[in-house]
């Protein structure tokens, strides 16, 4: 019995002495092939510095890209329409946008020119009577009487020749307004009048916008009136594109129902929005404070949570946890352990590893 007991014990005492050896084995193979790997190469990466700014958080609201020049031009004249130009058409100042029949008022510039060819002649007929007249009561062969005459019928004729000329300045003008024309530069949008209708001053005959010069109108609560102001930094969002702008025009005078009033907000020139767009105002809803703030750019999303890597002395990559606060263009404050002037990446995050080497390819300088 007590041999069977050795026996056993022996056998196990071998076993755990070849499990052992196997395991010191597979640790030093382990060791072997660790040491063997090459060390993860520099990963090529773009940084820029966060630094210290001025911003407030913002409040986004609904705007609307509309035109600085949107008219429904009118009728000046009374007559038949001949002609509108046709949607779409793409006009400059002073451009006809619509004719009416001006065989009447044509006829009503002759008449007066007419009128004034007569009217010219009857006064250069009589100022030489007056002169005969004249010479004739100096040497006593006619009456002051006839003189004084021919001075009166001179001076009424003058004055109706005065008033020839102006109705003929006037059939002038009503002959051109026959010509509806732009005053402004821009596209016909819509025909509010047709060949062969019937005009009246102030008959509406085309609608006209002018589809360059824009900006957007939104409502802004009047609780914010403290902060907004005319030439404020604000920013429009589309979807997710972000540009930098500024409040025109605010209107001071909040709505009794809404309690909001309207700003104007200029439209950057890289913009390509048309009339009609929907976008967002995002404008500051307190004052602003003091804050860190790093590129967009440098901010990586991921399910747990947005990071940003930040580059250490030695050129090693640092992985941080940060929320973000206000933000102004492409910078976006940031908390969680980034300090002015820390060098953090924008290009090359991507696929980065917490304590991997880095190959700076550019400085970014500027914000």
């Amino acid at each position: 019995m007590f041999k069977n007991d050795r026996e056993t014990s022996g056998r196990r005492q071998r076993l755990l002495s070849s499990s052992l050896a196997v395991v010191i084995g597979l640790c030093s193979i382990s060791v072997t092939v660790a040491a063997q790997q090459p060390q993860q190469p520099p990963a090529l990466v773009e940084v820029a510095e966060a630094s210290a700014e001025l911003m407030a958080p913002k409040v986004y609201m609904p705007g609307t890209v509309i035109s600085k020049n949107d008219s429904r031009i009118s009728s000046q004249i009374t007559g038949q329409v001949s002609w509108v130009a046709v949607e779409g058409t793409l006009v400059k100042e002073g451009d006809i946008l619509a004719e009416i029949d001006s065989r009447n008022h044509r006829l009503a510039v002759e008449r007066n020119q007419s009128q004034i060819l007569r009217l010219e002649a009857r006064v250069k007929y009589l100022r030489s009577d007056l002169a005969r007249l004249s010479e004739l009561a100096e040497t006593n062969h006619t009456p002051t009487s006839r003189v004084e005459e021919a001075q009166s019928t001179l001076a009424m004729t003058e004055q109706e020749l005065a008033q020839a000329r102006i109705a003929l300045s006037q059939s002038e003008i009503d002959l051109e307004r026959t010509k509806v024309k732009a005053p402004f530069p821009g596209r016909v949008v819509e025909r509010l009048a047709q060949a062969g209708e019937y005009s009246v001053p102030g008959r509406q005959i085309v609608r006209l916008v002018d589809t360059e010069n824009l900006e957007v109108r939104g409502q802004a609560p009047v609780n914010l009136a403290g902060v907004l102001r005319d030439g404020l930094r604000v920013s429009l969002r589309k979807e997710t594109d972000i540009l930098d702008s500024s409040i025109r025009a605010l209107v001071p005078v909040g709505d009794t129902v809404s309690r909001t009033m309207e700003i104007r907000v200029n439209v950057p020139a890289e913009a390509s929005y048309v009339v009609g767009t929907a976008v967002q105002i995002g404008v500051p809803s307190s004052e602003p404070a003091q804050v860190v703030a790093v590129p967009r750019d440098a901010l990586v999303l991921r399910s747990d949570g947005t990071y940003v890597f930040r580059i250490k002395e030695d050129n090693t990559a640092e992985r941080l946890l940060v929320s973000t606060g206000a933000a102004s263009g492409s910078r976006v404050a940031v908390l969680g352990g980034i300090a002015n002037g820390d060098r953090v990446v924008v290009r090359g995050g991507e696929r980065l590893r917490p304590g991997q080497p880095v190959q700076l390819n550019d400085v970014e300088t500027s914000r």
